[in-house]
């Protein structure tokens, strides 16, 4: 037996790749066993936004209260579209703060076989880790504008507002999770898509600025009639939004059917993102 025989028979390898047969061969496992790589790429990706900026993370406060200022001008003064009661700051705020985080996600998992091609073509490691860490490194920025709601919050209950805060703010981590679910559901599919049919990436950005005004973010669900709030409901976005505020201030609606139907089309669109995912990655960069 030769020399090169006997090192092949005794070596012992950590790791077998092979190429996946099937679309529920998931490796979910290898995800988990990356679980630093994910924390590093959420590093990367939270740093490296405002890195040679002046303000520097103040842009995640400066944005929202400037978008909040613009939707109390033109939506509060001149349209006068209610804000249930409530203070129109606290109102428009506490929608901005949920839809980025959905928006944030959507917009930077729908990218990821194009944004990252040259990293999967000489490395290794679960796909999957990449638009994982884009839902999580958002999660951050929801955090510090969630921080910013509760601060308003408060200055407004000294000055005599009075918010319905109720039990139902224990759903919030369960509304987190529905919202990165659907936004990484939905974002990789795109991204799935993306790779034979590159006008998807056109379409996304303008898609997704379109669906804010199918979204109850600058206007209550109250504001409609039967007739129409139908459609609005049809938003799977629409009953996490209203919860959201029924949980903080009392105001808006809490239907068990209505959370239901968003956190059944929340599971679907993560299971269908994942499985085209995983089918994808295998041959992806022959058409990138």
């Amino acid at each position: 037996m030769s020399d090169t025989e006997l090192i092949k028979e005794n070596e012992e390898w950590s790791m077998v790749i092979s190429p996946k047969n099937n679309w529920f061969d998931l490796n979910l496992k290898d995800v988990w066993r990356y679980r630093d790589l994910l924390f590093m790429f959420v590093k990367r990706d939270f740093v490296s936004i405002y890195k040679q900026t002046i303000l520097g993370p103040l842009w995640f406060l400066i944005q929202p209260i400037l978008t909040t200022a613009m939707f109390i001008v033109v939506f509060k003064n001149v349209a006068k579209i209610p804000t249930d009661g409530l203070p129109p700051i606290v109102f428009y705020l506490s929608g901005l703060s949920i839809w980025n985080y959905f928006s944030s996600c959507i917009n930077k998992t729908s990218g990821t076989f194009i944004s990252n091609a040259s990293i999967f073509g000489k490395v290794y490691f679960p796909r999957l880790i990449v638009p994982l860490s884009n839902v999580v490194s958002n999660l951050i920025t929801f955090a510090i504008q969630f921080s910013l709601l509760i601060a308003i919050m408060i200055y407004y209950s000294f000055t005599g507002t009075h918010f319905q805060l109720n039990a139902y703010i224990l759903l919030l981590p369960l509304l987190l999770l529905m919202l990165a679910g659907l936004g990484l559901g939905l974002g990789i599919i795109i991204s799935s898509l993306t790779t034979k049919y590159r006008d998807l990436t056109f379409l996304v950005t303008f898609g997704v600025q379109l669906l804010m005004y199918a979204t109850p973010v600058i206007y209550p669900l109250s504001f409609f009639s039967d007739k129409y709030k139908y459609f609005i409901l049809a938003n799977p976005l629409t009953p996490i939004i209203e919860i959201f505020r029924y949980s903080l201030f009392g105001a808006g609606t809490f239907t068990l059917i209505h959370l239901l139907y968003s956190l059944t089309f929340t599971i679907i669109a993560l299971l269908g993102g994942i499985l085209l995912f995983n089918k994808v990655e295998k041959n992806f960069m022959d058409t990138v």
